[in-house]
């Protein structure tokens, strides 16, 4: 079955001249920042006041602005005689507030909103900006023009066709940043795709084609394993969730070289938990807890758009991301609560709880990674627990790291981003927890949740330096809000690869 059409982000062009100036935008966004004396117009709106007949400060006064992100006032312009722009119709003004890159992207994410179905806008608020505030502008003008549908006649709306960033000076150095922020937004818009894809089309063997075919067209090399070779290799714990299922597993992995360094660069890998739906297998979820079962992948979505993107912004290290990809479901093969899978490497696992399945697939990839790919730093990302989302609400992912370079990296990209991750404790007094009479471990520790999630994971990881990210806490957004929309955010993407695209990614790491 074939996805239908759906829409694109706008292009996005930059261009030195005042926004009144662009010929062909219908809509102009000029920002209104906060001040101690009251709200100021800003870059652009000189140009604008030149030429058009309205009070544009008496309309603040109006509409009570203060600048405050989130605040738009529309002024349409009925009459465009002696305008630089003669297509202009509609002026709005943005409230930037305190220009942080987190208030930019939000501000972006506004105006996209704002402006869905014009055909063209023009807009100062990256004047602004320096090089982080305009990555922020443009992912937030990019991601806040998401939607995903399925609908028999077409999308309820459409993004804005075309941004203009206008009044920048030295616009045409500014061109790779913007380059920059439409991979990173891409790869986030990518994730969200793959995310919400109903399940009916999304299973293993299907999402394996699309990691497939995203690698051609990245210039990645590429390697799935069928059922079959995952039973020669021994990959038990994939196989093991996948087996109840009509539909076979499959484990993807995809590899990037840089073009600098190339096989001697440091080395590193993402794993993403891809169960692409989540019955809880014959310890079966309750029917509401199945509602967003779909986006149980979105930790190999993330891992899949990362990789596809990892050109685009110059990442100077190897990555390889593995995908291990299974659906988990009742039948008469599922696995039972008290049987025993034997992982790649010859691990043991007592599976006391078939709902806490990803943790069996990653830990495959885990071991495969340590035993085969001689990695520097391993990092996998999972909507592992609901215990995560039990701690820090829906606006934080978790994270574990066993290196304190690697964390401190790891959480400053996330603040960079605008997904931000907060550092969970490994505490080793739960290890007990996850202890079996029969096997090497228990797969179902219980509380705290995530904290034993993630100390089952550490043992596939050959004491490597690790980070664990659990985002069961933001894999879905309950409403729309700035750059997310209601339902998958795709939450990782930009975390990896403003990580990944540094100078040094594993600076002060300890192999």
């Amino acid at each position: 079955m074939a996805l239908p059409t759906q829409v694109s982000p706008p292009q996005v062009a930059v261009s030195d001249v005042a926004p009144s100036a662009v010929v062909g935008a219908d809509v102009v966004a000029i920002p209104v920042l906060p001040g101690p004396d009251g709200p100021t117009l800003g870059p652009g709106a000189a140009e604008l006041l030149d030429e058009l007949d309205a009070d544009l400060f008496g309309l603040l006064d109006a509409f009570s602005v203060t600048g405050a992100v989130g605040e738009v006032v529309e002024h349409p312009v009925l009459d465009t005689t002696g305008l630089s722009n003669p297509d202009l119709r509609v002026l709005l003004l943005v409230g930037v507030g305190d220009g942080t890159p987190d208030d930019l992207r939000r501000a972006g994410a506004t105006l996209a909103r704002r402006t869905r179905g014009r055909l063209s806008v023009a807009t100062s608020l990256a004047a602004l900006c320096d090089d982080a505030g305009i990555r922020a502008l443009v992912e937030g003008l990019v991601l806040g023009s998401y939607e995903f549908h399925w609908r028999s006649d077409g999308p309820s709306t459409q993004p804005v066709g075309r941004v203009v960033l206008a009044g920048l000076v030295g616009a045409d150095d500014r061109r790779d940043v913007v380059r920059r922020a439409l991979a990173v937004a891409g790869a986030g818009w990518r994730a969200r795709t793959l995310a919400l894809v109903p399940s009916n089309v999304k299973n293993p063997v299907w999402l394996a084609e699309q990691a497939s075919e995203a690698a051609t067209a990245a210039g990645l090399q590429v390697k799935v394993w069928d059922e079959k070779a995952l039973a020669a290799d021994g990959f038990g714990g994939i196989l093991g969730v996948g087996q109840g299922s009509d539909n076979p597993p499959r484990l993807v992995r995809l590899d990037y070289t840089p073009k600098r360094g190339g096989r001697k660069a440091p080395h590193v890998v993402l794993v993403g938990k891809g169960i692409t739906f989540d019955t809880g297998g014959l310890s079966i979820k309750p029917r509401d807890n199945m509602m967003t079962m779909k986006r149980d992948m979105t930790g190999a979505g993330v891992v899949l758009a990362v990789m596809a993107a990892l050109a685009d912004v110059d990442c100077p290290v190897r990555v390889t991301g593995l995908l291990p990809l299974a659906e988990n479901s009742v039948g008469a093969r599922s696995t039972r609560p008290g049987d025993v899978l034997t992982h790649f490497g010859g691990r043991t696992t007592e599976v006391t709880n078939t709902d806490a399945e990803g943790r069996l697939v990653l830990a495959d990839a885990l071991a495969y990674a340590v035993a085969e790919l001689e990695p520097d730093v391993l990092v996998d990302i999972a909507t592992l627990t609901g215990a995560m989302k039990t701690s820090l609400g829906q606006k934080t992912g978790g994270f574990f790291a066993t290196d304190d370079a690697l964390a401190a990296t790891l959480r400053t990209a996330s603040l960079a981003s605008g997904e931000p991750l907060w550092r969970m404790p490994l505490v080793a007094d739960y290890e007990e927890r996850i202890s079996s009479k029969v096997a090497d471990a228990d797969n179902a520790g219980g509380g705290p949740g995530a904290i034993t999630a993630a100390l089952f994971l550490q043992h596939f990881t050959g004491g490597l330096p690790w980070a664990h990210l659990d985002v069961a806490s933001v894999g879905d957004s309950p409403v729309d809000e700035y750059e997310y929309s209601k339902g998958a955010t795709g939450f990782g993407a930009r975390v990896l690869l403003y990580w990944l695209e540094q100078r040094e990614p594993l600076a002060g790491v300890q192999g």
